[in-house]
């Protein structure tokens, strides 16, 4: 799936790019969409990190040449593991070598490893080379290991295991203007990820154009339960400093720390003392860091 294109991904695709470019060829990545669970497991399916098209374009981002993306649908969840090398081979003609995690399985059922994998190569005469597993704090990097990291707001630990900085994306829309009243305007920015952050405070950086440099600023994600009743949870986001966005602006949310989970309070004096005290905890946090 290479959901989250993480450190541990990130090692398999450099094995390949490297050795493309030594032989002068070309490194393609396969991937799927839907994860296999929306298929097996529809009820509870595996929540995703990123959305298809953000997937592919890190993926580009690592100096792959192409991204195919095999639609995992029944008839190629039956393809059987003995099958499974052929089937790349007219899929890629000119297949020349194939890279996998260690802990790579395929075929029907799961029941394919690497090392049928490189039996069938060998024979095939594509050599197959299976990449060490990433080991972080003494456990495997893995996509399940950075979502229940996600769910606890460590994101510190998050980024660490990406090799990038977990990030949310999307257009300013008006809201009620409630932060204006209170001394802390916020952007507002409608956000419904798969596999989502905490629900809280964070401390954050604010970017627009592509490359920008994103600004400090502190984020509520989370339902605002002292001003109004909603099931949604969406960013709102206050710069530390002069804010250059408005309505309608492009904006990239860069998560960085967690500060305090979302909590209602009885009224707006409390809400703007708080926040005061959250804008505080985040310019600590970002002074800490120069």
């Amino acid at each position: 799936m290479f959901d989250g294109v993480h450190v541990g991904h990130q090692a398999v695709i450099g094995l390949a790019v490297a050795a493309a470019k030594a032989a002068g060829g070309s490194a393609g990545v396969l991937t799927f969409w839907p994860h296999p669970s929306r298929l097996f497991r529809p009820e509870a399916a595996t929540p995703m990190l990123q959305e298809a098209t953000a997937k592919a374009e890190r993926l580009r981002g690592l100096g792959v040449d192409t991204v195919v993306t095999q639609e995992f649908d029944a008839a190629f969840a039956r393809i059987e593991a003995a099958d499974f090398l052929p089937w790349l081979q007219r899929r890629f003609p000119g297949l020349a070598a194939v890279y996998v995690g260690e802990n790579f399985r395929f075929g029907r059922g799961r029941a394919g490893d690497v090392a049928q994998l490189q039996a069938a190569g060998h024979a095939a005469g594509i050599p197959v080379v299976a990449a060490p597993r990433i080991q972080r704090d003494g456990e495997p990097v893995s996509s399940t290991r950075i979502r229940g990291l996600l769910a606890e707001g460590r994101m510190a630990e998050v980024n660490r295991l990406l090799g990038w900085t977990y990030a949310a994306e999307g257009n300013v829309q008006p809201g009620k203007r409630l932060g204006r009243t209170i001394g802390f305007p916020t952007l507002n920015l409608p956000w419904q990820p798969e596999a989502a952050p905490r629900l809280g405070v964070y401390a954050v950086r604010v970017s627009g154009a592509a490359g920008a440099e994103g600004l400090p600023a502190v984020a509520n994600y989370g339902l605002r339960p002292t001003v109004e009743q909603t099931v949604v949870p969406r960013i709102e986001a206050h710069v530390l400093g002069v804010c250059p966005f408005g309505e309608g602006a492009r904006l990239k949310v860069e998560w960085l720390h967690f500060l305090r989970p979302e909590m209602k309070f009885a009224g707006l004096p409390e809400l703007r003392a708080q926040i005061a005290r959250d804008v505080q905890a985040a310019r600590e946090f970002f002074t800490a860091k120069e």
